[in-house]
């Protein structure tokens, strides 16, 4: 396709993608630049509202059309969102917030996500809380883009941020250098003047427009530039000739822009529907007041809004002038047009960002380069492990310091101990995570705490000295949230900044609000979403060549391959169209779960913007997308795992119970865990955990052993050992499983003496694992020993076979003809050396890393230790951990292993599960009690025991305003007070109304209330349910199944539903609440909620309801036959002959 040749220059300077500008336009910036480049463009500013989150896409692509041959140049902007003083603005806010009913509106509106722009809204007067105009701001040279990136980090601090990031003339003037200022759209600083003074009169809106273009001028002198536009609305033209009156008073500059939303003239509907999808459950925004359905061509909506090219701009002003009857200077309006050139080409500089990799300075030590800090700290590391004078961690340390000085990483790994070293001082870190643990640096310096040596772990698949990508540490700590506000404490929120994930539309909920839209029967859209990833994984997998492992199609293949999609997009045309066009758009900003930039003056290096109330990078770093590193920052991977924190809960039980220390201090606890836990002094050989725990499958709580299927193949292999397990773990995924490299290993396992190895190398290499290929890094030293390839070409070779990295063609083939000829020299023939190549290529599909799987293995086997040796005390710290979806299952497990379980109770439970002396019995925490604060728990603890309900109700040391009304109801219906009805009282009902409910101020109110409240007698059972359901988050099931029912079906292997076996067909349940609903013929069906005795809710289709004749008992043990489909889950029919009430 040829460019467009336009005869009349034009520059837009003035344009919106969907990276930054959610809802409002679409296409990502290299959909808008490659359109502009073929429309005649010779660039194209990106200007996107109020943060510049497209920036990286922008650059990216730059460079890519450059490579391509492409003279096309980015310009680099923001359309901001001013205010004329911030002061002012704030007045106003501190009145509002001190009424506290609209202070809490405006603190939920603080909390919202990335910002919406709400394009009616900009255009009409407003309230002084939501006040903002549109500026449009344009860096002309690197020191504008670094005032410009502060101007926007500035304007989402807390200050300056309700709803819309803000900035104003103080902050103009501080930071203007090196920038280009226009005045915008119909929501622009010259719009605002006209909205809010033209009822006044012509004179009253051109003197506001008067001294905004002083203050204006005062900042940005020839700078400031008087914006024009071209649309069919009647309030533009107005603007328009003010704008130019006073453009000609001033002397100031006048330039049309395009404030283009899409990246091309087709794709404005899919506009109008994406900005319909952003409001879907949050009411109707301001501009679509007026509009119930989407416009059936775009001469309805009064504009397009796509990168015009000069003849395109022309064209518009003279359609658009004429429709409306407003009269224009052509020669003006030309020149304005042209000037969009000028200042692209004569006031802008061709340029990218500074991309130099920032590091903080402050890492590394005063007098000392950050190489010099880093061999210093490996080495006194290595020292304090006693390894110092052994020559293979030492030649092996020097190696790995030379590619890691050769490669610039010393800082690196500097910022990386720094955050380690504040991390071990508050809580747990992991061994290990990813390939990090094969670094013998990483080890010294405490950032991992696996010996690779000790355990054949390969620095080179960590990092290889001929790649050029950064290091990637990932490092596992008990709490990352609470870790990053420390290092945001003791460093400055402008050095440590949480990265942003960006969301997108994904295709299957796409296409179910698209059709809600178009009114399209839900029941016909859900039996298409529901089944068409199944229809087309198959397929999509095949024509990739993937045997194993997970792979997830794109929508062209799904589209390609799911026959009911296609289907269904033939009778609905429409839906296909805008999915096409919308698939994959922004919809949501969120956090990294644990990815946070670590730099000095980020808030000048990049523009960081606002999210639910955190400040973060505006850039993302992940598999779909790498931002970070070419605009020179690095990811830092602070991750959360939840198994930490509980080891940290044992520990605490373990120095309370057994070191008589009251309350552990975090050293206390470091110092235990060091002392018997860290993997240098644990014995990882201990044959009786594995016996007691692994092979007899013992399992509460074991990481990485949560599930069924994990937990049976794991006793079936009876692992010996740490590489045993990490096997285990390594195969237990969905490639190895499909492959059925499960089966073949336990009998590889059971008859060693059945193994045959290529060679003594092959053995040596593959013995750990009973000849399978299990661990990635076994490619890499197989492919060195056997093919003379080095070790950073066997990590080559990995990486080109999984597809990950470099994939060309011609890597891979020089790799191949290398490792033949090297086999030959070995004395393997060609036919075996291909052989073992296919047997690489097969085996890429599944294998794992293993430092990965080694480091997390270690956690697991720390897990069965706890277990083995502190089974109440790990128990204790198991239920704590375990979320409310899952805290009647992790109970039931604590009861199977013999622990009774204490009732709430408000003089013996605690924050957190307590044991019993005997250890026995483990008591149910007051925390557990939902609408039970703190504050409340706090007011209990400092003044229990309490007597009796006197003593409780009139302790003058009390605070009532803390254990109020509403945490005495959540005790009392939650059980904590029932050891408190004494025989004064007729039941737990009485105790309620009298005690709580009519809550008694002095001792005379409550004895009347003791008479009063008599006959209300005990709780009922279904209120007891109802209690204990609601507020602790447990289903009571021993008040509706007994024990004895339960071993009966046991006995019958009759499964409960959520353990449910497809050929057997019959299970057991409790139904919690029947749904009544009609099929789109109008029959009735139920939707039944249940639960069974894993507190696991499933839901059950009963077709063919006759509700005259069929009922369902709640809260009653039933036993049924089923029938169940992957796509919608459990079904029946005639359930007066397939439900039986149990008992």
């Amino acid at each position: 396709m040829s460019r467009i040749d336009s005869k009349i220059k034009f520059v837009g300077l003035h344009a919106h993608s969907v990276a930054g500008s959610i809802f409002d336009a679409i296409g990502y910036p290299q959909d808008h630049m490659d359109f502009a480049y073929e429309n005649g463009c010779d660039a194209l500013a990106l200007t996107d509202h109020g943060n510049m989150n497209g920036l990286a896409y922008q650059v990216l692509h730059a460079k890519k059309m450059q490579e391509a041959g492409k003279e096309f140049k980015p310009i680099f902007g923001c359309e901001a969102y001013f205010t004329p003083s911030i002061a002012e603005w704030h007045d106003a806010y501190n009145q509002a917030m001190e009424d506290k009913k609209r202070a809490r509106s405006i603190k939920k509106d603080e909390q919202s996500g990335a910002t919406v722009e709400d394009e009616g809204d900009s255009k009409r007067i407003q309230g002084i809380l939501k006040r903002r105009r549109h500026l449009v701001l344009i860096a002309q040279n690197q020191t504008g883009l670094t005032n410009l990136f502060k101007l926007i980090s500035e304007s989402y601090k807390e200050e300056n941020f309700y709803r819309y990031p803000r900035i104003d003339y103080a902050l103009l003037k501080k930071y203007n250098e090196g920038i280009i200022a226009s005045s915008a759209c119909l929501g622009g600083v010259y719009a605002g003047n006209y909205w809010e003074h033209r009822e006044e009169g012509d004179e009253a809106v051109l003197e506001a427009m008067r001294e905004s273009t002083r203050q204006m001028v005062d900042i940005f002198g020839d700078r400031w530039y008087a914006e024009i536009q071209w649309n069919n609305i009647k309030e533009q033209h107005e603007l328009n000739q003010y704008v130019i009156q006073v453009a000609k008073e001033f002397g100031v500059g006048l330039l049309t822009t395009a404030d283009s939303h899409y990246p091309n003239p087709d794709a404005w509907k899919d506009r109008e529907l994406y900005k319909r999808l952003g409001w879907l459950g949050k009411g109707r925004p301001s501009w679509a007041e007026d509009e119930s359905q989407l416009p059936e061509g775009v001469e309805e909506i009064g504009y397009e809004l796509y990168p015009k090219n000069g003849d395109q701009m022309w064209e518009s002003y003279k359609q658009y002038s004429d429709e409306q009857g407003f009269e224009y200077d052509d020669d003006l309006v030309l020149q304005s047009i042209e000037e969009s050139y000028r200042i692209a080409f004569d006031r802008v500089e061709s340029f990218l960002p500074d991309n130099t990799v920032r590091l903080p300075e402050f890492v590394v030590p005063a007098g000392f380069t950050a190489t010099q800090a880093l061999v210093n700290f490996a080495l006194e590391g290595l020292k304090g492990k006693a390894l110092h004078k052994d020559k293979e961690y030492l030649d092996r340390l020097r190696a790995e310091l030379n590619v890691i000085d050769d490669r610039g990483f010393s800082k690196y790994f500097l910022t990386m101990k720094s955050i380690v070293d504040v991390a071990t001082g508050m809580m747990l870190p992991g061994p290990g995570r990813g390939s990090a643990a094969g670094s013998l640096v990483a080890y010294a310096l405490n950032i991992t705490q696996v010996d690779p040596i000790k355990h054949g772990l390969l620095f080179s698949r960590f990092l290889r000295s001929d790649a050029t990508d950064y290091p990637d540490i990932d490092y596992d700590v008990s709490d990352s949230l609470a870790l990053k506000e420390k290092l945001v404490e003791m460093w400055g929120a402008d050095c440590v900044a949480p990265i942003s994930n960006w969301n997108t539309l994904q295709l299957k909920s796409l296409i179910k609000d698209i059709s809600k839209l178009y009114n399209i029967p839900f029941t016909e859209v859900n039996t298409v979403t529901a089944i068409m990833m199944r229809e087309a994984l198959p397929e999509a997998k095949k024509k990739h060549g993937i045997k194993a492992g997970i792979y997830a199609p794109t929508w062209e293949e799904v589209m390609e391959f799911s026959p009911s999609l296609q289907r269904y997009l033939a009778a609905h045309p429409a839906v296909k169209t805008h999915v096409e066009g919308l698939v994959g758009q922004v919809r949501s900003c969120s956090r990294h779960a644990g990815g946070v930039v670590v730099a000095e003056n980020l808030d000048s290096n990049m523009p960081l913007i606002n999210s639910g109330g955190i400040r973060q990078a505006p850039w993302a770093e992940g598999q779909n997308v790498r931002h970070l590193e070419p605009m020179g920052f690095i990811k830092f991977d602070l991750l959360g795992l939840s198994t930490l924190k509980m080891m940290e809960g044992c520990i605490e039980h373990i120095l309370r119970r057994h070191h008589d220390i009251p309350e552990p201090t975090f050293a206390q606890i470091q110092k235990y865990y060091n002392e018997n836990l860290h993997p240098d002094v644990i014995d990882l050989n201990n044959a009786e955990v594995y016996k007691n725990i692994f092979h007899a499958g013992r399992w509460a709580g074991i990481f990485q052993f949560t599930e069924q299927g994990a937990q049976g193949f794991c006793t079936k292999v009876k692992p010996n050992n740490i590489i045993d397990v990490s096997a285990v773990t390594s195969i237990f995924r969905p490639g190895p499983l499909s492959a059925g490299v499960d089966a073949d290993y336990v009998e590889a396992k059971e008859h060693p003496q059945r193994i045959t190895y290529l060679s003594e190398d092959a053995r040596e290499i593959t013995q750990e694992t009973f000849g399978f290929l299990i661990f990635q890094e076994q490619i890499a030293l197989l492919a060195h020993k056997l093919g003379g390839l080095t070790l950073d070409e066997g990590n080559m070779l990995r990486k080109v076979l999984t597809k990950k990295g470099t994939g060309k063609g011609s890597v891979k083939g020089h790799l191949h003809s290398k490792f033949i000829s090297g086999c030959a020299k070995k004395g393997i023939s060609s036919d075996e050396a291909q052989a073992l190549w296919d047997k690489f290529e097969y085996f890429s599909g599944y294998g794992f890393n293993k430092s990965h799987a080694v480091s997390y293995s270690i956690i697991s086997f720390q897990c069965a230790w706890f277990w083995n040796y502190y089974p109440a005390e790990w128990m204790a710290a198991f239920l704590d951990k375990e979320p409310e979806s899952r805290k009647e299952k992790a109970i039931n497990i604590a009861k199977q292993y013999g622990f009774e379980i204490a009732e709430l109770d408000i003089n013996k439970s605690g924050v957190v599960w307590e044991i019993s002396e005997d250890g026995k019995t483990l008591i149910q925490p007051l925390s557990s009690i939902k609408g039970l604060g703190m504050a409340a728990i706090e007011q209990i603890l400092d003044h229990r025991p309490f007597l009796n309900a006197e003593d409780l109700l009139f302790r003058e040391e009390l605070s009532y305003s803390k254990l109020n009304k509403k945490a005495l109801d959540a005790l009392c219906r939650g059980g904590a007070l029932d050891k408190m009805v004494d025989d004064r009282f007729t039941g737990r009902k009485h105790f309620w109304s009298a005690c709580v409910v009519e809550r008694p101020k002095n001792l005379k109110k409550f004895s009347e209330n003791l008479e009063l409240y008599a006959p209300e007698g005990d709780f009922g059972e279904e209120e007891i349910i109802q209690f204990k359901t609601e507020l602790i988050g447990v289903f009571p099931i021993n008040l509706v199944i007994t024990t004895e029912t339960i071993q009966k079906l046991q006995e019958k292997f009759i499964p409960p539903i959520s353990e449910f076996d497809q050929e057997l067909q019959v299970c057991w349940f409790i139904p919690r609440k029947i749904v009544p609903k009609n099929t789109k013929n109008g029959k009735l069906y139920w939707i039944v909620e249940v639960i069974d005795s894993n507190n696991e809710l499933t839901r059950i289709r009963c077709w063919g309801v006759k509700p005259e004749k069929d009922r369902i008992h709640l809260n009653r043990p039933y036993m049924a036959r089923l029938k169940y489909d992957e796509n919608w889950g459990f079904s029946t029919y005639a359930i007066g002959k397939t439900f039986r009430l149990l008992g």
